[in-house]
């Protein structure tokens, strides 16, 4: 007689599910470097917008279409509402976006390393991961634009790299490729540009977004995804009815109207990204250039999972990831300029 796993596909069992950074036990005070976490709160607009529609309607469904979030998201990012559609964070969004385009043993192609979900995304769909190295400086793969893929996705910034592609060679990308090119900008508000001007000049690029960085609402799950509006109605088509909650879409609608507010929460963590970078560099680490609110920070040939290790003991958490290629370094959040001299001062105790 099958047992109960037997009812599952096997593209499901066969998948290792993706692996979140780690998340303190109630009670626990840490300093949270693992998860890229903005350190600071969003605005004050959000709690206000929060608390006002916390009231007798949430026993109502929300807007399945967000209207209202995205009319203020095509204000804010110049593109029309048609082209817009609201997920529950980004890996919503990604997940439909290949649910909606691939059939099993269709390939998906990007570089690697980035972010592990994608493995577990096309796995579920049944589709054929094409995982091509990314050279030592990060650019490009040269065979990216060759392999035929149906989809292919880019992390920009990337992580754990923190590193960018610029717009000019992005667009020479999605110029090149056989099928669609998504470009995930989760990290793009700490970055020198973005690929979103691509999404009105060419009908393949799909440009992802998230709030749970720049903005502050991780704790709430909003992402953007916007694409031809061919596109967006079948990303429509296969979402479930109600996935993004009234609250979520009014905190989202507030914070995106006070882009200052997050722009002064960005310049921040610029600045400490950059005094973060020639710190480590001083206490001998490679630290890669970044343009993400993160940076990873290296010392070749050594395996820093005994460091991370260690910093946890003190109650701070950083991102050591035990796979090929990354056991020599560390993905650091840039936190506060209080976290991240206590940070400093713990590795430079454990050396």
């Amino acid at each position: 007689m099958p047992g109960p796993s037997d009812w599952l596909r096997p593209s499901v069992t066969a998948v290792a599910p993706y692996t979140p950074g780690e998340q303190p036990g109630p009670g626990r005070r840490v300093i949270k470097l693992n998860t890229n976490e903005n350190p600071y709160p969003p605005s004050p607009h959000v709690f206000d917008a929060v608390a006002r529609a916390t009231n007798e309607s949430v026993r109502l469904y929300p807007d399945p279409e967000a209207t209202a979030l995205r009319r203020r998201a095509a204000e804010m990012f110049g593109v029309p509402a048609d082209q817009i559609i609201v997920g529950n964070g980004s890996d919503e969004l990604l997940a439909l976006i290949l649910r909606a385009t691939i059939d099993p043993g269709d390939r998906v192609a990007y570089p690697v390393p980035t972010y592990s979900l994608y493995d577990t995304l096309v796995a579920v769909q049944g589709g054929e991961a094409v995982r091509l190295p990314f050279p030592p400086d990060f650019r490009l793969p040269p065979g990216l634009a060759a392999t035929g893929a149906r989809v292919t996705i880019l992390c920009n910034p990337n992580s754990p790299s923190g590193t960018l592609v610029p717009v000019r060679e992005v667009d020479a990308l999605a110029r090149s490729v056989a099928g669609l090119l998504v470009v995930d900008e989760a990290y793009v508000d700490f970055a020198r540009e973005s690929s979103l001007g691509l999404v009105g000049r060419r009908e393949n690029v799909i440009v992802v977004r998230t709030l749970s960085k720049s903005f502050s609402l991780a704790g709430l799950r909003v992402g953007l995804a916007f694409g031809h509006p061919e596109l967006i109605v079948g990303l429509r088509t296969v979402k479930d009815s109600y996935n993004v909650s009234r609250l979520a879409q009014a905190a989202a609608e507030a914070a995106l109207g006070d882009p200052a507010w997050m722009q002064a929460n960005v310049a921040r963590i610029r600045a400490t990204r950059a005094k973060l970078t020639a710190d480590l560099t001083a206490l001998g680490f490679q630290v890669l250039s970044s343009e993400a609110n993160f940076v990873l920070a290296r010392r070749l040939g050594h395996d820093l999972g005994p460091l991370a290790r260690a910093l946890a003991a003190r109650d701070i958490l950083v991102r050591h990831f035990a796979v090929p290629g990354l056991t020599d370094a560390l993905r650091i959040t840039v936190g506060t300029d209080a976290e991240v001299a206590s940070l400093l001062a713990a590795i430079a105790d454990a050396h």
